[in-house]
Protein backbone atom coordinates (compact mmCIF):
# COMPACT_ATOMS: atom_id res chain seq x y z
CA UNK A 1 0.00 0.00 0.00
CA UNK A 2 1.59 3.27 -1.03
CA UNK A 3 1.90 6.14 1.44
CA UNK A 4 -0.60 8.45 -0.24
CA UNK A 5 -3.33 5.83 -0.18
CA UNK A 6 -2.47 4.93 3.40
CA UNK A 7 -2.65 8.61 4.40
CA UNK A 8 -5.96 9.14 2.64
CA UNK A 9 -7.46 6.16 4.44
CA UNK A 10 -6.16 7.45 7.77
CA UNK A 11 -7.59 10.87 7.04
CA UNK A 12 -10.91 9.84 5.54
CA UNK A 13 -11.98 7.57 8.39
CA UNK A 14 -12.22 10.35 11.02
CA UNK A 15 -13.43 12.85 8.40
CA UNK A 16 -16.34 10.59 7.42
CA UNK A 17 -17.13 10.01 11.11
CA UNK A 18 -17.19 13.76 11.84
CA UNK A 19 -19.13 14.42 8.63
CA UNK A 20 -21.85 11.97 9.62
CA UNK A 21 -22.12 13.60 13.04
CA UNK A 22 -22.12 17.02 11.34
CA UNK A 23 -24.96 16.02 9.01
CA UNK A 24 -26.98 14.45 11.82
CA UNK A 25 -26.45 17.48 14.05
CA UNK A 26 -27.48 19.84 11.26
CA UNK A 27 -30.53 17.75 10.48
CA UNK A 28 -31.83 17.35 14.04
CA UNK A 29 -30.41 20.23 16.05
CA UNK A 30 -29.95 22.89 13.42
CA UNK A 31 -27.26 24.85 15.26
CA UNK A 32 -25.03 26.20 12.48
CA UNK A 33 -22.18 27.23 14.80
CA UNK A 34 -21.75 23.77 16.28
CA UNK A 35 -22.26 22.16 12.86
CA UNK A 36 -19.45 24.27 11.45
CA UNK A 37 -17.18 23.28 14.34
CA UNK A 38 -17.85 19.58 13.78
CA UNK A 39 -17.06 19.88 10.08
CA UNK A 40 -13.83 21.80 10.73
CA UNK A 41 -12.74 19.31 13.42
CA UNK A 42 -13.28 16.57 10.84
CA UNK A 43 -11.16 18.54 8.39
CA UNK A 44 -8.37 18.89 10.96
CA UNK A 45 -8.58 15.14 11.68
CA UNK A 46 -8.33 14.52 7.93
CA UNK A 47 -5.17 16.64 7.67
CA UNK A 48 -3.64 14.89 10.68
CA UNK A 49 -4.40 11.47 9.23
CA UNK A 50 -2.96 12.29 5.83
CA UNK A 51 0.16 13.87 7.34
CA UNK A 52 0.79 10.91 9.65
CA UNK A 53 2.48 9.00 6.84
CA UNK A 54 5.30 11.56 6.76
CA UNK A 55 6.95 9.62 9.58
CA UNK A 56 6.96 6.49 7.41
CA UNK A 57 9.16 7.96 4.68
CA UNK A 58 12.26 5.86 5.30
CA UNK A 59 14.72 7.89 3.25
CA UNK A 60 14.10 11.05 5.29
CA UNK A 61 15.89 11.71 8.54
CA UNK A 62 13.80 12.25 11.66
CA UNK A 63 14.57 15.99 11.57
CA UNK A 64 13.37 16.21 7.95
CA UNK A 65 10.19 14.39 8.89
CA UNK A 66 9.56 16.78 11.77
CA UNK A 67 10.14 19.87 9.62
CA UNK A 68 7.91 18.62 6.78
CA UNK A 69 5.18 17.62 9.23
CA UNK A 70 5.31 21.03 10.92
CA UNK A 71 5.09 22.83 7.56
CA UNK A 72 2.16 20.67 6.46
CA UNK A 73 0.36 21.39 9.74
CA UNK A 74 1.14 25.11 9.37
CA UNK A 75 -0.37 25.19 5.89
CA UNK A 76 -3.42 23.03 6.66
CA UNK A 77 -4.38 22.94 10.35
CA UNK A 78 -3.41 26.49 11.32
CA UNK A 79 -5.66 28.19 8.72
CA UNK A 80 -8.46 25.78 9.62
CA UNK A 81 -8.13 26.85 13.26
CA UNK A 82 -8.33 30.48 12.20
CA UNK A 83 -11.47 29.80 10.14
CA UNK A 84 -13.11 27.70 12.84
CA UNK A 85 -14.26 30.63 14.91
CA UNK A 86 -12.98 28.93 18.06
CA UNK A 87 -10.51 31.77 18.56
CA UNK A 88 -11.02 35.48 18.05
CA UNK A 89 -9.10 36.74 15.02
CA UNK A 90 -10.04 40.40 14.97
CA UNK A 91 -6.46 41.67 14.85
CA UNK A 92 -2.93 40.64 14.01
CA UNK A 93 -2.33 40.17 17.74
CA UNK A 94 -5.17 37.64 17.89
CA UNK A 95 -3.72 35.72 14.93
CA UNK A 96 -0.29 35.79 16.62
CA UNK A 97 -1.83 34.45 19.83
CA UNK A 98 -3.44 31.57 17.92
CA UNK A 99 -0.09 30.94 16.17
CA UNK A 100 1.73 30.75 19.51
CA UNK A 101 -0.96 28.49 20.96
CA UNK A 102 -0.73 26.29 17.85
CA UNK A 103 3.03 25.98 18.30
CA UNK A 104 2.81 25.46 22.06
CA UNK A 105 0.28 22.65 21.71
CA UNK A 106 2.26 21.14 18.85
CA UNK A 107 5.40 21.12 20.98
CA UNK A 108 3.58 19.60 23.96
CA UNK A 109 2.01 16.89 21.79
CA UNK A 110 5.29 16.19 20.00
CA UNK A 111 7.33 15.92 23.21
CA UNK A 112 4.76 13.73 24.95
CA UNK A 113 4.45 11.30 22.04
CA UNK A 114 8.21 11.30 21.44
CA UNK A 115 8.99 10.36 25.03
CA UNK A 116 6.10 7.89 25.19
CA UNK A 117 7.38 6.02 22.14
CA UNK A 118 10.96 6.20 23.38
CA UNK A 119 9.85 4.72 26.74
CA UNK A 120 7.77 2.05 24.98
CA UNK A 121 10.60 1.07 22.64
CA UNK A 122 13.06 0.87 25.53
CA UNK A 123 10.72 -1.54 27.31
CA UNK A 124 10.27 -3.56 24.12
CA UNK A 125 14.03 -3.82 23.54
CA UNK A 126 14.59 -4.79 27.17
CA UNK A 127 11.93 -7.49 26.81
CA UNK A 128 13.56 -8.82 23.64
CA UNK A 129 16.93 -9.06 25.41
CA UNK A 130 15.56 -11.32 28.16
Amino acid sequence: MNLLRKGLIRGLIPFVFFSIIWLLWTQFEGSPAISKQLFLYGLIAFFLGVASVIYEVGRWSFIQQIVVHYLVMLVTVFPTLLMSGAYPVDSIRDVANVFFLFNKMGLILFMSTYFLFKWRNRGYLREQGE
